[in-house]
């Protein structure tokens, strides 16, 4: 789940006992309760336990940190060059900038706020009014827009307890703009402010990357986070996984470059060689007693065939029942923050931007063409510069990054794909002005997690309309094949529920499931 997130927090009921899955949140404080002394799982032939860890995201790195405090030997198989999965940097200009998450979600009980703390990361609760702009491009009013945003968010409260509360009675075909629309109904509003409404709500797709009339109403209650304030890491998460990493890159083996293809783990019985096999694209095999694939969702969809025998049919059916969505980001630099108005000019500063579906500039027929913009001008402190940061989702994430495929980031195309793209926005903020130089663009970054298979062709789990079984699904995933062949998942798509999507869900799953493994 990503985008600016504030807003949810008071929808956040997560301690409420209905939720059958809530227990296995882990203590992020793990660490206090392990033995600091080597404690192996012995094997029946005398040999400590070597657990194979695939993949060295938050997921895999978390796994091997809490086994390594056991003494268990973890061998760590990792198809890029660097570790950190999803969670990576690039350079726009002199600054760094996230291409995975730029959140964290939820200051209770989360593991990540303790470790941006202890590892000098700088994060905000980016607080402010959100300007508003109407499908003519003009600003909405401020009376309108207040009344609107109060609408989105306690309709998205409601939604929130209709789906904890009658989660069995809800249609499974119903969505979150099905509610929306019959909410609206009721709302005694003017058209004008009932469809005024319906484009703001359309910001959700931001939030899983999918259009809300995709968002399942029946399993709404997926989608909640932890309580507390919702903090953009201004830093970036480098410090962060740093942090988390520096305990298997001092203990474990690790393999780059090793992109696995093939596991193989047999159904265990008495007196039987219970290790799994491994095998790579270039022809390696190794042989482990446990096996942790922290495979993302989308590519678990598409390589099944990688499992040998077959994965069980009830794990099969819940990888193709829970979606997968397409957020994408484009960060644009100027020379300066022009939209910065100064205080004697404004009532306030806006560092959140909200763009209706635009009717002034031609693009495809879809009508998910809302867009939703920071200032990160508007960062504290050495942390601030003049960049925006759009978030797009769903056929315009699409159409943005098969535009710019096979472009290079400082190509002329790749400039005037995605200048062209973003100025009927950018010319609409305060401030501009064509025929100044601080206005035009001095570098574009986009991200294009859709063409890329390691990160399984899209950003993270969310929850469609269709899905009969979402709590089940999870659960399935989460037992993946530990018990009865040796194989556990784990990453975000595993997370409690109020991890699911998150950076922080997935190093909970990590390490719960290396709870697991040490308990057996």
């Amino acid at each position: 789940m990503e985008c600016n997130t504030n807003c949810l927090a008071p929808a956040s009921k997560w301690l409420d006992p209905i939720y059958p899955y809530l227990s296995s949140i882990p203590d992020y404080s793990l660490d206090k309760y392990l033995s600091p002394l080597p404690l192996v799982r012995i094997q029946p032939m005398g040999n400590p336990l070597h657990v194979g860890i695939i993949g060295c995201g938050l997921a895999g790195l978390r796994c091997a940190d809490v086994l390594l405090q056991r003494g268990i030997r973890v061998t760590m198989l990792e198809a890029r060059d660097r570790i950190g999965g999803r969670v990576c940097q690039s350079s726009l200009g002199s600054v760094s900038v996230d291409l995975g998450p730029n959140w964290i979600h939820g200051t209770r009980n989360n593991p990540l706020v303790e470790i941006s703390e202890r590892s000098g990361t700088v994060t905000d609760s980016w607080e402010g009014l959100q300007a508003t702009f109407d499908t003519d491009g003009r600003p909405l009013d401020p009376a309108r827009g207040a009344k609107v945003a109060d609408f989105i968010w306690t309709t998205i409260d409601r939604a929130f307890t209709l789906s904890q509360k009658d989660c069995a009675n809800i249609p499974a075909s119903k969505s979150l703009l099905d509610f929306f629309r019959d909410e609206l109904a009721q709302s005694g509003f003017s058209q004008a402010e009932k469809d005024a409404c319906l484009e703001s709500a359309k910001m959700w797709g931001a939030y899983i990357g999918s259009p809300i009339e995709r968002q399942s109403l029946k399993f709404f209650l997926l989608e909640e986070c932890l309580e507390g304030t919702n903090l953009f890491v201004t830093s970036t998460y480098k410090n962060i996984l740093q942090n988390v990493a520096r305990p298997a890159l001092e203990g474990a083996e690790i393999r780059f470059n090793e992109t696995v293809v093939a596991l193989e783990g047999k159904t265990r019985s008495v007196g039987a060689d219970g290790r799994v096999l491994v095998r790579t694209s270039a022809g390696k095999e190794y042989h482990f007693d446990e096996v942790v694939a922290t495979f993302p969702l989308g590519w678990l969809k598409h390589n099944k065939g990688a499992f040998s025998p077959a994965m069980p049919q009830r794990l099969s059916e819940a990888i193709d029942h829970i979606s997968y969505g397409r957020l994408e980001k484009i960060y644009v630099n100027f020379p300066a923050a022009f939209w910065r108005l100064e205080p004697a000019a404004s009532n306030s500063i806006n560092p959140t931007f909200q763009f209706f579906s635009p009717s002034y500039v031609d693009h495809p027929s879809t009508p998910y063409w809302n867009q939703e913009c920071l200032s990160l001008a508007d960062l504290p402190g050495s942390c601030a510069h003049p960049t925006l940061l759009f978030y797009t989702y769903g056929t315009c994430a699409e159409h943005v990054v098969s535009s710019i495929s096979g472009h290079p980031a400082d190509s002329k195309e790749y400039y005037s794909i995605l200048h062209t793209f973003l100025l009927p926005y950018i010319s609409r903020l305060p401030g501009y002005d064509d025929q100044n130089p601080s206005c035009k663009p001095t570098g574009f970054l986009a991200t294009e997690w859709q063409t890329d298979p390691l990160a399984g062709n899209g950003s993270y789990s969310n929850f469609q309309v269709g899905l009969t079984d979402g709590l089940g699904d999870i659960e399935a995933m989460r037992e993946g094949m530990g018990v009865d062949r040796g194989i556990w998942l784990a990453g975000e798509h595993t997370a409690p529920i109020v991890g699911l999507g998150t950076a922080a869900g997935a190093y909970w799953s990590g390490e719960e499931v290396a709870r697991r493994i040490c308990s057996m």
